[in-house]
């Protein structure tokens, strides 16, 4: 008996997400059910409809939706983020709901009502590129929108992601507005979703101090600036001044919005620990626009040796 044939189509698939849904459920589950109920029921839904799109799978704080072309699932992506930005810029952060967007172009399985297939893989790693608010696309959607759609797009070059057993290459649209999670700064005085300048592009955050000594306090302060101050001497580098990177001291910041406030590429932070008359300076660098850890080091010294 000749095995059934499967049935595949070619597919725009939009994946969608929650940013920070676990926190936000945890400190109000029952607000936060019916936020993205509303969200469901006034935004996503209707946008994904009026572009000709179907959700296919709702995965709880988030869902997967079919487009006949990627044009239309770029379109209604922009629309949903610009009506979420607008409708979350009257609330206070713990009541915001944001979403996180990935869109792919790719062969699907059909399977009843359900997809699977590569399509809609490469959509959901696209997705887990986006940061809070803002919408990623795969190459081919590249191609395909480039020139039809009114948005600046920054390539983010290959990616290396869970599950794919190459590198995808990722563009990440340029919103006209600022996503609704910056309208309220963590730091006074930062501006908020600058754009990434033409050559590589770095903030120094402050050091902790991990020793539990207050006066190690000033030693910590002062190897970010001495970081900062050597960096700065190379002119091929775009390094972010100490006045504004040390407006993040004392905080925990999300370095993915660190990198968006201060218009960067790359995140370097660190700590030091002192025990006796032995330093320990750890450091580590961060893709901001993806968070993942690049680069990491630690360093045992002896205090008259430290430099």
């Amino acid at each position: 008996m000749t095995e059934e044939r499967l049935q595949r189509r070619l597919a725009a698939i939009l994946a969608a997400d929650v940013a920070g849904y676990t926190r936000l459920m945890a400190r109000d589950e029952a607000g936060t059910l019916s936020r993205l109920k509303t969200l469901r029921q006034e935004v996503f839904d209707p946008r994904t409809e009026a572009y000709g799109g179907r959700i296919f799978k709702n995965t709880g704080d988030g869902a997967l939706a079919e487009f006949p072309s990627a044009t239309d699932a770029v379109q209604a992506a922009l629309d949903i983020q610009k009506e979420l930005a607008s409708r979350n810029a009257g609330l206070v952060e713990p009541e915001r709901i944001i979403l996180r967007i990935g869109i792919s172009l790719g062969d699907v399985i059909v399977d009843g009502d359900d997809l699977y297939g590569n399509g809609v893989n490469v959509a959901a790693r696209m997705e887990s590129l986006a940061e809070a608010g803002s919408i990623c696309v795969s190459a081919n959607v590249y191609e395909h929108v480039a020139g039809a759609i009114d948005a600046e797009f920054e390539d983010l070059g290959e990616q290396t992601v869970k599950n794919l057993p190459r590198p995808v290459r990722c563009y990440r649209l340029a919103m006209t507005s600022a996503p609704a999670e910056k309208a309220e700064p963590t730091a006074p005085g930062i501006s908020q979703s600058l754009a990434l300048p033409d050559k590589p592009s770095i903030a120094i955050l402050p050091f902790q101090n991990m020793s539990g000594d207050p006066e190690q306090e000033f030693f910590a302060d002062g190897m970010a600036e001495d970081i900062i101050t050597a960096l700065s001497r190379y002119r091929s580098l775009f390094v972010i001044a100490r006045n504004s990177t040390f407006a993040y001291k004392g905080q925990s910041p999300d370095l993915r919005q660190v990198s968006q406030e201060l218009g960067v590429r790359y995140v370097l932070e660190g700590s030091i620990r002192k025990a006796g008359q032995r330093i320990r300076v750890t450091a580590q660098l961060i893709d901001g626009t993806s968070g993942a850890h690049i680069w990491a080091e630690r360093y045992d010294r002896q205090l008259d040796d430290i430099f």
